[in-house]
């Protein structure tokens, strides 16, 4: 059954000066070089969306000052915000298109919904802890991201009402496929999610959905994240 709550549609404000385009900048040096442990992020759109996309708006208050340091940071409720390579590199498997339409299946801070809403035409993000959803979609408003729409919800049975999607993208682990998601997902769109037990191996994969309705792989990274929850999570396929 489909959990639904709350929708938050954005406006989008006035904008002001920002103290923190240095350290962005030097974030996206960072990530556009490759390193011994990490491939770079090569997709000049991604680039400059990260170029654009304020970070510290997404960051509890106390840890703002390590917003553009390329590391994970919790944001309560025991969840996190992303380390920014892992989500520029799930931002650049989605190979996304202006005129997109991507569903995010755990909105945390908002960051990847932010940095999306650069690249395609709408975002719709599920966050299954009301209290985050809430903070996500009041800190996208303040960023102007009007073409984001948030709900709380149980994000593994997708958000069907707005299907089928170019992409798909997941910012916690399901230890397996969710169907719902792999059904909301166009022809020729692609998932990217991780994959794997908590606190066990885990698989950043890319699939990209056939003519006959299965997915291809293309891609497979060990990571780590949270485990997805929700009803469909916790009973399995």
């Amino acid at each position: 059954m489909l959990a639904l709550a709350l929708v938050w549609v954005l406006a989008a404000p006035a904008q002001g000066p920002d103290p923190h385009a240095v350290a962005r900048e030097q974030l996206v040096k960072e990530l556009a070089a490759s390193s011994l442990t990490r491939p770079a992020i090569e997709d000049p759109r991604v680039l400059e969306a990260l170029r654009a996309t304020e970070r510290h708006r997404y960051v509890p208050e106390r840890f703002r000052h390590a917003a553009y340091w390329d590391r994970p940071l919790p944001i309560g409720h025991e969840q996190t915000i992303s380390q920014p390579w892992i989500v520029a590199r799930m931002t650049e498997q989605l190979a996304t298109q202006p005129g997109h339409r991507v569903l995010e299946v755990g909105t945390g801070s908002g960051y990847q919904a932010a940095l999306l809403s650069r690249l395609v035409a709408q975002v719709y993000s599920i966050e299954i802890v009301p209290e985050l959803a809430s903070t996500a979609a009041a800190a996208l408003k303040e960023a102007g991201r009007s073409n984001v729409t948030v709900r709380a919800g149980d994000g593994y049975q997708g958000w069907p009402e707005h299907a089928p999607f170019d992409s798909i993208v997941v910012t916690a682990a399901p230890d397996h496929l969710p169907q719902p998601l792999v059904d909301q997902l166009k022809v020729g769109g692609r998932l990217v999610l991780p994959i794997g037990p908590e606190g066990g191996v885990q698989q950043l994969k890319t699939f990209v959905k056939t003519k006959d309705g299965t997915l291809e792989q293309l891609e497979s990274l060990p990571v780590r994240f949270v485990p997805l929850t929700g009803a469909g999570a916790e009973k399995g396929p």
